[in-house]
């Protein structure tokens, strides 16, 4: 791997990073989560949310009837529902992707994998190497990469900014989320600074966690991420993408995210194209709330398929 930038430059990078105040991100935090949000706002903000969905199933026991099954949820989310949106994507392992490209077709849903030795990252960076470039030469349109946490906890910022931008190398046309796992980091301002770091090296989205770990997508979290791409489109005009992962699973958690990006960054990335939910069981409540809002009545969890 070569550096793009020099240690010189990349120390100056990260001392403009601007220390995090905790007391004022969650006073923040608690007003958004005040709000209400009702009638055709919440029916609006469900078909949102739905449509920023990574539909995700990571497991060593994943098969591919399992994975075709999760396809077709991708594009069926509820029959009984009319004109619902499709997901933007559904996740999987690299030996997977051939598996979910063939099942998905040409329903317009990305095909998203995980890659550099997901979830710990811990490899040499030949076999993660071989990981991405598994997952793209099998259709992959989106890779998943976890940074070497170790290491950018040693202080090694360099290596990992170096990792980062040869994935992002190999790439092509694929976008490239980095996922810091945010759970292992020791403060706001470090994941402050990982966001700072991993925009410079070249990721399209930056994603808090791989849902292995807790905590993961926590709202100081992911307003500390959002404060990132915001101070960075700011200085260059250029859009950077979010997803939080983890942890989301009820909609009124996912509406309350949506409030955060639309006050903190603005309404251009309230769409699937910047903004994504990393999920599995997400989808299910949501599509009972969207169901509730409609009819006026609750139905079971069992009107609506696990995958």
């Amino acid at each position: 791997m070569l550096a793009s930038i020099s240690p010189l430059e990349l120390s100056a990078l990260l001392a403009n990073t601007p220390p995090i105040d905790q007391i004022g991100t969650l006073e923040r935090i608690a007003r958004i989560q005040a709000r209400s949000i009702k009638g055709a706002a919440k029916l609006q903000g469900l078909r949102m949310a739905l449509s920023m969905i990574d539909l995700t199933t990571l497991e060593g026991k994943d098969t591919p009837a399992k994975v075709r099954q999760l396809c077709y949820k991708a594009q069926h989310l509820h029959d009984q529902a009319a004109d619902l949106p499709i997901v933007a994507a559904v996740c999987v392992y690299p030996t997977m992707v051939g598996v979910a490209k063939q099942a998905l077709g040409n329903s317009g849903i990305k095909v998203a994998s995980v890659s550099t030795a997901f979830p710990s990252g811990q490899a040499p960076f030949e076999v993660k190497k071989l990981d991405t470039l598994y997952a793209l030469d099998n259709g992959a349109d989106e890779i998943d990469m976890v940074i070497s946490r170790g290491r950018f906890l040693a202080g090694d910022y360099q290596f990992v900014y170096d990792e980062i931008a040869a994935i992002k190398a190999l790439c092509g046309a694929a976008r490239l989320k980095v996922i810091f796992e945010t759970g292992e980091l020791d403060s706001l301002d470090q994941v402050r600074k990982i966001s700072d770091l991993a925009i410079a090296a070249g990721a399209d989205f930056i994603k808090t966690s791989t849902g292995k770990i807790q905590p993961a997508a926590t709202f100081p979290v992911v307003l500390t991420m959002l404060g990132a791409i915001k101070d960075h489109y700011d200085k260059t005009g250029q859009m950077i993408g979010m997803k939080p992962a983890g942890g989301i699973s009820s909609s009124k958690l996912a509406l309350q995210h949506l409030l955060l990006v639309k006050e903190v960054l603005g309404e251009a990335w309230l769409s699937n194209e910047w903004y994504r939910f990393g999920a599995s069981s997400l989808a299910n409540d949501l599509l009972m709330q969207y169901q509730k809002q409609l009819t006026g009545k609750y139905q079971s969890a069992a009107y609506f398929s696990i995958d």
